[in-house]
């Protein structure tokens, strides 16, 4: 099977593509605008595989796309490529307008197109899977003002999105859908929370505190640091996509999530814990937390129901919150030179997503 991975030089796209090769037969196209995010330095442990290529394109490129679909002929589409960090869409959203509405209405199009010169066995067993986010829904209601049982995301939960990023990715949410309703394109949505891991950029909260913590500089927490997420190992994450897009059914969405809600001041506050016992050092990591002004229409609470994801397609987080955060840490530690790469001068991880005065 050969499957076109956009993104794949991102985040959780690389961790696709690296499972994948290293855990099926299949084949892999990593097509990829490589943006300031995106580093082929996290595919190093497949890039001369047989079964791997790579296309550098930008998702918006109609024709670009259309040569790849006619060279690779792919039997699936595993959609990530996407901006992905709140912050920059606060002071920058026209970038989110372009590659996460604009380019997921190409790409469908570009794959619409070749879908329907395929032959009746190959258009039935074709999947367009466009991978989300949990923020499409909005926030939850958080403990400190709700009595009772605390509800969840699940695949009914209306959309109520609250940054330019969130509102961007439902658009494309709503895109992937119409596309099937109106021309009969099989996709596939999945709605994922929180995930971190080895290879994540350091402008996210888990690697740019590891980052700054070892480097002795302040560790930034948005307001009180009560913000709740639910977060989710990468590999775990890449595992479910994977058995979504081979066993997941046409039509459907299903909400991926780790089954870990942590305040985002827990979060730092592990991360400080594993390193003063890897890295001790004179003073503990803590002292350098410092908080800083909340960034605008920050989400109070997220956390995903998975039991559709358990029920109908067997599939569970294996990492708790602490085995995988133990071994992220440890995963930045082993890997100095690789963050020092992916910051060549673009972003040196200073605050993003500030408003600033006119």
């Amino acid at each position: 099977m050969k499957i076109l991975v956009t993104g794949g030089a991102g985040f959780i796209g690389s961790a696709v593509l690296r499972y994948i090769i290293e855990n099926t037969k299949d084949s892999v196209i990593n097509v990829d605008k490589l943006t300031y995010a995106g580093n082929l330095e996290s595919l190093d442990s497949i890039s001369s595989s047989q079964r791997y290529a790579f296309e550098q394109v930008d998702i918006c490129n109609r024709v670009a796309l259309d040569k790849i679909f006619a060279i690779y002929q792919p039997d699936i589409v595993m959609h990530l490529a996407a901006e992905s960090h709140v912050d920059r869409s606060i002071t920058g959203s026209a970038e989110f307008i372009q590659t996460n509405i604009v380019g997921t209405y190409t790409l469908l199009e570009a794959a619409r197109e070749y879908w329907n010169y395929l032959d009746e066995k190959a258009k039935k067993a074709f999947r367009f899977h466009h991978i989300s986010t949990d923020e499409v829904y909005g926030d939850l209601p958080h403990p400190d003002e709700h009595n009772g049982v605390l509800p969840l995301f699940t695949e009914q939960t209306s959309y109520a999105p609250s940054s330019p990023y969130s509102a961007s990715k439902a658009s494309s949410d709503h895109l992937v859908r119409a596309w099937l309703r109106t021309y009969g394109l099989p996709t596939i949505i999945t709605n994922c929370s929180n995930n971190y891991g080895p290879f994540h950029f350091p402008e996210k909260l888990i690697p740019l505190v590891i980052l700054n913590a070892l480097e002795g500089k302040k560790l930034p927490i948005y307001g009180k640091g009560d913000q709740i997420r639910d977060w989710l190992y990468v590999e775990d994450h890449a595992r479910a996509l994977y058995k979504v897009v081979t066993q997941g059914a046409v039509g459907e969405t299903y909400n991926i999530g780790g089954h870990n809600e942590k305040k985002n001041v827990e979060v730092v506050r592990a991360i400080c814990e594993t390193l003063d016992e890897l890295v001790p050092k004179s003073t503990k990591y803590a002292e350098q937390i410092t908080h800083v002004t909340d960034r605008p229409g920050h989400d109070r609470r997220y956390a995903i129901d998975s039991t559709k994801m358990s029920s109908e397609l067997n599939w569970s987080p294996i990492e708790t919150f602490e085995t995988g955060l133990r071994k992220t840490v440890q995963w930045y530690l082993d890997n100095q030179k690789w963050c020092e790469n992916v910051q060549d001068g673009s972003y040196q991880r200073e605050r993003l997503g500030e408003i600033k005065e006119l």
